[in-house]
Parts: C-alpha cells; structure tokens; sequence
C-alpha cells in the first residue's frame, strides 16, 4: 500500500476555479478541497496564491487526520453505459421513432438526450 504524503497529494491534479472577484483582482478555489481558496491581483498571482493555500490545506488535513478528497478521473471514470428503467410506453415511442429515422434506438435516444442539454463534445483537457 502507498503511503499517502503531502508529495503524493501535492502532485495530484486537482481542478482549479479562476473568476474575477467584484472588488477587483481574482478569485480561485480548489472546488475538491473545501475551503481552498485564494486571490490575486492578477491571474499569476492568483495561481501561486491557490498553490500556497493548497499545501496548507493538506498540510493541515494531515496533521488533523482529516480524510484528503482525491480529484476526480474526469470523463474516463464514465463507461459510457447505464441501465435505464422507463415506462413500456415511452420505450414503444422511442423505438418507433428511431425506426423512421433509419437509425438504432441507442443512436436515437443519444441524440435525444444531447439534444435536450445542448451537449456538445469538447475535447477534455
């Protein structure tokens, strides 16, 4: 088992939040670490600053023997599957529909739910 030590959670990447703050210069938080948060004149100062108050929020988390949120996975957690119930009647109108748009009721209901949020695929980074 691999110890986990301010290095290891130092090293990980957690997602950072960058917004301008309403008197001016930067907000910027560590979502995944609650309370994690900073500002900066400038977007610069601001990064340095998240990187300062990170290393005392797990330095602090250690010492207090507080449990250390790991950042997530991003998109590559997701299999791309799900068991999904509905009723026998909506599943009868969706594969009705597929059926007179050529296409599989798994490509219809894609499209319907992508549709429904305006999803649109964006290259993770």
């Amino acid at each position: 088992m691999i110890k986990k030590d301010l290095q290891y959670y130092l090293s990980l990447p957690y997602k950072i939040v960058l917004y301008p703050a309403e008197e001016g210069g930067y907000v910027i938080e560590i979502p995944s670490l609650p309370g994690c948060i900073s500002q900066g004149e400038t977007v610069q100062e601001a990064l340095e600053m998240i990187q300062d108050a990170k290393k005392l929020w797990l330095e602090t988390a250690i010492e207090d023997n507080i449990e250390i949120p790991e950042p997530s996975k991003g998109v590559d957690e997701y299999s791309g599957k799900i068991n999904l119930r509905m009723p026998k009647s909506l599943h009868k109108t969706l594969a009705e529909k597929a059926h007179e748009e050529k296409v599989s009721l798994n490509q219809y209901i894609n499209y319907q739910l992508a549709r429904g949020i305006s999803y649109q695929n964006k290259v993770q980074k």
